[in-house]
């Protein structure tokens, strides 16, 4: 257990020596945006480096080290090129604005405290079933068994689902046709959030993986998928986005009445 701890100690280390080196880029460009894409791809980091400190030969850690990095390099460039294109967030924009109006911070203060140092430890706890799956892994020599491959088989949907919702938003919005309408069809005429439910789907796939190595490595992970789901359904996710959305879209509160809102799930018809 004291190996587990080092790792993981070396490994938000890490994690804060690239947040604060971010934090200085964003001082530079005065736009924060692009942690977005540093939140998928900081999970591909931590993971790798649990992989170099404990090592990836049992097949275990190979399968989890696969996942996380299919995971995080597809959504860390999605985000990192819708950055480039559409630039900065104006939800972080506001954020920022409101938190410098009522604490009189300076810009890179406030960019710091409400952003950087809050991604790292947030950042850090959903990945830890990738972290100590890995390190778990690593010392067994066990094969993998059902509860592993339909852990794997989950986080592939996750993936695709993600990606797919991605994909169709992306076509939507590029229609000028589409300005101020709700897009309905295709995985979002069956969930609001194809691309979170998709999410959580990966993240809980990653725990079984951890749980098919035991109930102790599970157990210490499990707060990272619990965290993740409970973050896009009620915190900063679909909460904070749909609040947006029902102030510009005036459909949307139609979309709402006949659509689940997080799990897949047919349309309500009307009447």
């Amino acid at each position: 257990m004291a190996d587990a701890i080092l790792h993981l100690a070396i490994n938000f280390a890490g994690l804060l020596a690239t947040i604060l080196l971010l934090w200085g880029v964003a001082v530079a460009i005065r736009d924060v945006s692009f942690i977005d894409a540093f939140w998928a791809f900081g999970m591909v980091l931590l993971a790798w480096g649990t992989a170099w400190q404990a090592g990836i030969e049992a097949p275990h850690a190979k399968l989890l080290l696969g996942l996380v990095t299919l995971w995080g390099l597809r959504l860390a460039i999605h985000l990192l090129i819708r950055w480039v294109r559409d630039g900065e967030d104006p939800r972080y924009r506001k954020m920022l604005a409101n938190r410098i109006e009522k604490r009189k911070w300076s810009w890179a203060k406030t960019a710091l405290l409400t952003v950087f140092l809050t991604q790292a430890p947030l950042l850090f706890v959903t990945c830890l079933p990738a972290q100590i799956g890995i390190w778990a892994g690593a010392g067994a020599a066990q094969e993998i068994g059902l509860i592993g491959w339909l852990g794997a088989a989950a986080a592939l949907a996750g993936i695709a689902f993600e990606s797919i919702g991605d994909a169709q938003l992306d076509a939507f919005r590029k229609d000028p046709a589409n300005r101020g309408r709700v897009l309905d069809t295709g995985l979002w005429r069956y969930t609001r959030h194809p691309n979170y439910f998709g999410d959580a789907l990966t993240w809980w796939g990653i725990w079984l993986v951890v749980l098919d190595l035991g109930w102790e490595p599970a157990l210490a992970g499990v707060i990272g998928p619990v965290f993740l789901t409970f973050t896009l359904t009620r915190w900063s996710g679909k909460a904070l986005l749909e609040k947006g959305l029902h102030k510009t879209r005036p459909a949307y509160a139609d979309y709402v009445k006949r659509t689940s809102g997080f799990l897949p799930w047919p349309p309500k018809t009307k009447g």
